[in-house]
């Protein structure tokens, strides 16, 4: 691409019950989750037991318009937004999957990722089972599938004696809309209620969007199901809250409440916390848009420092595919962001972003900083060092890419040419969160796993082992 990625989750859910459009309010819903994936979009309707689905590769804008809208019919519906974690970029792997058991019509969703996922997919196919995706969310489909309970219900709850790892479900079959969240609430879920009837979605911003009133968080371990009747909450498995601390970092829109916090405003705190930890002199504050802004607002407002756009970022830009040259790699970037000169030249300027993954695009808007007169130009990361691999749904499974696995603050502060380096520290980062009353997985600073593959924590030494430097 022309610009670095950041760390991107894996995508999002919307279900809905109970309302004659269906189809175009699930539409509306997986435009506000957007965010969370932009590679494949599909929606799922049921009417009188009849289902349609449509899904295709690309934003929800472009896979839907509104003749295939209207084909989709019915008061039931579930939707997905994909970003590729687990399984490639193609239209096979669009979700939500439908399936024809001998149980009934079953379609399903999923934000997450097991850990058990391949080990259950060998042996099922050693069973003679056959699949057509590479995705976790079959693995579920044909344990449901393949369950010698009698009904839907019971086979679900025999599936999720059997997963292990992250994640969020939304299910829908002829009577019923299934919600889930894993026994350590990893992904998010909420509960929104609409008139008569009910709305499930990844982030309260969805909710928004429909014109939904919050009703509250889906429970680690619980599934609710909704139907004529309204909603029954099924507590499957203790509940430990071990929540991905990266929907408050990143993922999550700014205007999404969760565990009761404005994302916002938590980002924001996470600012001024880092502000409370820093002590370079600087002249002016820039965040990296748009994830550096709400940390660069919470800083400029602690220490009292002028907080500026100094870089405007083009929201128009695709991806490019041409020759990886170095001149063309600056080109690329300044496609994407550029700065103001009149802001930064003969500043100090202190940059400010959520995290730093890999770290050339860091250095690559430092180095440009500084061609337009920048001064001196500091970095602030409103997150912890991101160490370790995440086995939970996000892209950083394969740590080599990591910059902070393979190097100290020191090293990537002299990789990327800031003139210092301040992340936040993994206490004030807590503390800035203690509002919300959740427990965190902070696995990806720490080694600390909950769950799965990596279980333990273990030291940054060990780590750089593991990933052979």
């Amino acid at each position: 691409m022309y610009y670095e990625p950041k760390i991107k989750e894996e995508c999002g859910i919307f279900g809905i019950f109970g309302r004659k459009n269906a189809s175009q309010l699930t539409y509306f819903g997986l435009h506000a989750l957007q965010h969370r994936g932009q590679e494949s979009a599909g929606i799922v309707v049921s009417e009188d037991g009849d289902f349609s689905i449509h899904k295709g590769m690309g934003l929800v804008s472009s896979v839907f318009g509104e003749n295939n809208l209207r084909k989709l019919k019915g008061d039931r519906a579930i939707g997905h937004v994909r970003y590729s974690t687990t399984g490639s970029s193609l239209l096979s792997n669009a979700q939500p999957l439908l399936i024809n058991s001998g149980k009934g019509m079953l379609a399903l969703a999923h934000n997450g990722n097991l850990v058990n996922g391949y080990k259950i997919r060998r042996q099922l196919e050693k069973e003679g089972s056959i699949f057509h995706t590479t995705l976790d969310t079959e693995v579920i489909a044909h344990l449901i599938a393949r369950s010698r309970e009698k009904n839907i219900e019971d086979s679900i709850l025999d599936c999720l004696k059997q997963i292990k790892g992250a994640f969020s479900l939304v299910l829908l079959t002829k009577d019923n809309l299934y919600g889930i969240r894993d026994p350590y609430g990893f992904r998010p879920l909420s509960l929104g209620k609409l008139g008569d009837g009910y709305v499930l979605a990844s982030e309260t911003c969805a909710l928004d969007i429909v014109g939904a009133e919050y009703v509250r968080d889906i429970k680690p371990g619980e599934m609710v199901i909704i139907n004529s009747q309204g909603v029954c909450s099924i507590q499957y498995a203790e509940g430990h809250s071990a929540f991905c601390i990266f929907e408050f970092i990143y993922f999550a829109r700014p205007d999404s409440i969760i565990g009761g916090q404005n994302v916002h405003l938590a980002r924001m705190e996470m600012g001024r916390a880092l502000a409370r930890e820093m002590s370079a002199e600087i002249d002016v504050v820039v965040p990296v848009p748009d994830s550096g802004i709400s940390a660069a607002q919470g800083f400029a407002e602690e220490k009292g420092i002028p907080f500026q756009w100094g870089l405007i970022k083009n929201r128009y830009v695709g991806r490019t595919f041409i020759s990886p040259e170095p001149e063309i790699r600056d080109i690329k970037v300044k496609l994407k962001l550029n700065p103001i000169c009149e802001i930064i030249k003969g500043k100090r300027v202190l940059l400010i972003d959520d995290s730093i993954v890999r770290g050339t695009t860091s250095k690559r808007i430092i180095k440009m900083l500084k061609e337009k007169g920048a001064k001196e130009v500091h970095f602030g990361v409103s997150s912890p060092p991101v160490v370790y691999p995440c086995y939970y749904g996000l892209d950083t499974s394969n740590r080599r890419e990591l910059i902070a696995a393979r190097m100290s603050v020191e090293e990537i502060c002299n990789y990327i040419g800031a003139d210092s380096l301040t992340y936040l520290s993994q206490a004030g980062m807590l503390k800035a969160l203690a509002r919300t009353e959740l427990g965190f997985c902070t696995a990806c600073f720490d080694g600390n796993y909950p769950i799965g593959k990596g279980t333990g924590k273990y030291s940054l030494e060990e780590g750089r082992k593991c990933c052979g430097v």
